[in-house]
């Protein structure tokens, strides 16, 4: 099963009104896609990062690729991370090697014929979601559509950014609390926007609020922060972190500093679905529970094929990118994402012509 074939293409889609969280701002996302054909198949994976990705794959790490055996996606991806050691195993090169991982794994389903999470061994039915969404930049009326958008979707858990202005944050919070009442879980994303004591501060007010999950109160980089915050805050609360992670070193180190509650990962990010797959696994030895960073569509398969997975993020720019851009994508079903077992690999057909122009 020779890979005969791979090819690139970027794609920029503008968000459907400017966002921005604790420490960003944006008005588009682009995403990458990677395409592979061997055996008469064809296999896509894609990550969200800078059209460099593309570069990179085209101008250097396609002839790693084109040639070998598609059964042997461990070896192939060996050989690209060798390949990128010059470059810095993390960033735009490592979020290259993920693109691929996840093509060669979308391929290697469908040449067996079988959805990935039956080829990995399912543990799960369904991919439980919260709702990930709630700029900072929302007006009050935005905020209230989308919060109730997700209630009628029967999603139980929503979450929403912070870190932009103390006071407003505490407004939002409560004006957010107000909106679900009972009905759904409150999570908040400070993108590492606070220092760690006033990020306990925060938690102390947000605890009146019926918070359960604080995400980066304070930067990944900082586990002596998440600590601290993680020790100090209530039971309840939930402190999240992991999505910048690249290399699996990164995520032990999480861990071993009993640094979060919940550790997240991203397929498009962490040396895609095989190490995706080897974070959940370090998730089990440490029991904690995994999560996964935004692509829902793309994570559905991996994380239902791992006992220990907890929630994934249903963020709202991929969400609606991946409807936009790909058929099979599954709608919420009582606050969940199931596979369609009919459809083999990620179950995704990439429409060519609705993404036209979209593309770079």
């Amino acid at each position: 099963m020779k890979i005969k074939t791979l090819t690139t293409s970027v794609y920029t889609v503008p968000t459907a009104s400017p966002e921005a969280d604790g420490t960003f701002e944006w008005n588009s996302t682009t995403m990458i896609l990677v395409e592979l054909e061997a055996g008469g198949k064809k296999g896509l994976g894609y990550t969200y990062a800078s059209i460099a990705v593309a570069t990179l794959i085209d101008k250097s790490l396609k002839d790693m690729v084109i040639g070998k055996d598609a059964m042997n996606i461990i070896a192939i991806r060996t050989v690209l991370i060798q390949h990128i050691r010059n470059n810095g195993v993390c960033g735009i090169a490592f979020m290259a090697v993920s693109a691929i991982d996840n093509a060669l794994w979308d391929l290697k389903a469908k040449i067996v014929e079988l959805p990935l999470c039956t080829l990995l061994g399912q543990a799960k039915e369904g991919m439980l979601l919260y709702g990930s969404g709630g700029f900072t930049n929302y007006t009050d009326k935005q905020l209230k559509k989308q919060l109730e958008a997700w209630l009628q979707q029967e999603v139980k858990y929503v979450k929403m950014k912070i870190g932009r202005d103390e006071k407003r944050d505490i407004e939002r919070v409560k004006n957010a609390h107000r909106i679900i009442g009972n009905d759904a879980a409150l999570f908040v994303d400070a993108n590492g926007a606070y220092s760690a004591r006033q990020a306990l501060y925060m938690a102390e007010v947000f605890s009146q609020y019926n918070i359960s999950w604080f995400e980066e109160p304070v930067s990944s980089d900082n586990l002596e922060g998440l600590q601290f915050i993680r020790n100090g805050v209530q039971h309840y609360i939930q402190i999240a972190a992991g999505e910048y992670g690249y290399q699996l070193n990164y995520f032990k180190h999480m861990l071993s500093h009993k640094a979060v509650d919940v550790l997240q990962a991203d397929a498009t990010r962490c040396g895609g679905i095989s190490g995706f797959l080897q974070v959940g696994h370090l998730c089990e030895a440490f029991q904690i529970p995994f999560s996964s960073h935004c692509a829902p569509a793309l994570h559905l398969h991996a994380a239902i094929a791992l006992p220990n997975f907890y929630i994934a993020e249903y963020f709202y720019d991929h969400e609606r990118l991946e409807s936009l851009l790909f058929d099979g994508v599954s709608p919420p079903l009582n606050g969940m994402l199931t596979p369609d077992l009919t459809r083999p690999g990620f179950g995704l057909e990439f429409k060519y012509q609705d993404a036209e122009k979209y593309k770079r």
